[in-house]
């Protein structure tokens, strides 16, 4: 018992006398069990959490998204769990603006931060950062969530091929949402989106340390099963159904509420839309592990290495 009392007392000197800022950015796949991992080493660091999750953003959505229960916020203090509207529109591009300022306050009194999350994009954008594009006008959006609407895909993605054949060839034509934007921002600035994106990486004033979670496959896939039965039983239904009305909107445009809105309207029965969201959740945790392994600045563990984990962590920042 003395021994870890001083091993912890020790760590937090380690902390208190740490003068490089730096970001530890614990992510993986939907379901790895990053959320329990990391309240523990934010309690460990005494730091607040950043979640980096796209639609834990958005209020009345709690079960849907796996948001962080009453009882972990009150553990640890989070930030972008349940600060949006429905309709408020929202984007990688935010999240950078508002994550940087946000570390820029934090990093003024604090040395590290943990972030945690699964939204790829978002991960890259507090990283990496991304280019900065024109803010669409809600006009324009409107117009092309319409055009999609009464035209369908295939004539979005013709019209993209005309205005920016370059980034015709890279999109993926299946994604409605990124040929929309790709064509809100040609309708925007009257030049080809591709033009426009230099891939270029921003420097960030802080270090960055990116720890990646990871379970063999059939283990995660159980475990993806098992929580969406699990959300089932805590109200995922009564959760969709509060949301019906709004479905429309974007930040419903996702894993869980689709499937349960086609139950909702009468397309599928409870049984084939609960299967459909296990199997949806299980190709989303694929897309995010190549994603992730493309990266290699990530440092790889499974979840029950907390140990190891933490001694990387006071090997690399103290």
């Amino acid at each position: 018992m003395q021994q870890a009392t001083f091993s912890i007392q020790f760590f937090y000197i380690c902390i208190i006398n740490m003068s490089e800022k730096t970001l530890i950015v614990l992510l993986g796949p939907t379901g790895v069990g990053k959320t329990d991992l990391s309240l523990r080493i934010a309690e460990q660091l005494h730091c607040p959490i950043l979640s980096c999750d796209s639609r834990q953003l958005y209020k009345g959505l709690e079960i849907g998204t796996a948001a962080p229960s009453k009882e972990q916020l009150q553990r640890v203090k989070h930030y972008f769990v349940g600060t949006l509207e429905l309709q408020d529109y929202y984007s990688a591009a935010c999240y950078e603006e508002d994550a940087i300022n946000l570390l820029n306050r934090l990093f003024s009194d604090l040395n590290v931060v943990l972030m945690t999350g699964g939204s790829m994009m978002y991960i890259d954008a507090v990283c990496n950062g991304i280019d900065e594009l024109p803010t669409v006008s809600d006009e324009v959006r409107k117009l092309m969530i319409e055009r999609y609407k009464n035209e369908g895909l295939e004539s979005l993605c013709n019209e993209l091929k005309r205005l920016d054949p370059i980034h015709y060839e890279q999109v993926d034509l299946k994604n409605h949402k990124r040929v929309i934007h790709a064509l809100e921002i040609c309708h925007m600035t009257g030049k080809p989106y591709s033009e426009l994106r230099t891939h270029s990486n921003k420097q960030r004033p802080f270090r960055i340390l990116k720890i990646g979670l990871t379970r063999d496959r059939e283990e995660l896939y159980e475990r993806i099963n098992r929580r969406v039965e699990q959300m089932i039983s805590e109200g995922l239904e009564s959760e969709a159904r509060s949301v019906y009305p709004h479905r429309e909107f974007n930040s419903l445009n996702t894993v869980g509420y689709k499937e349960m809105f086609a139950y909702i309207s009468g397309e599928w029965n409870l049984e084939k839309a609960i299967e459909k969201i296990k199997r949806n959740t299980r190709v989303y945790s694929r897309k995010q592990m190549t994603w992730f392994k493309r990266d290699p600045q990530i440092t790889w563990f499974s979840p029950e290495q907390e140990s190891e984990i933490m001694s990387f962590i006071k090997n690399q920042i103290f």
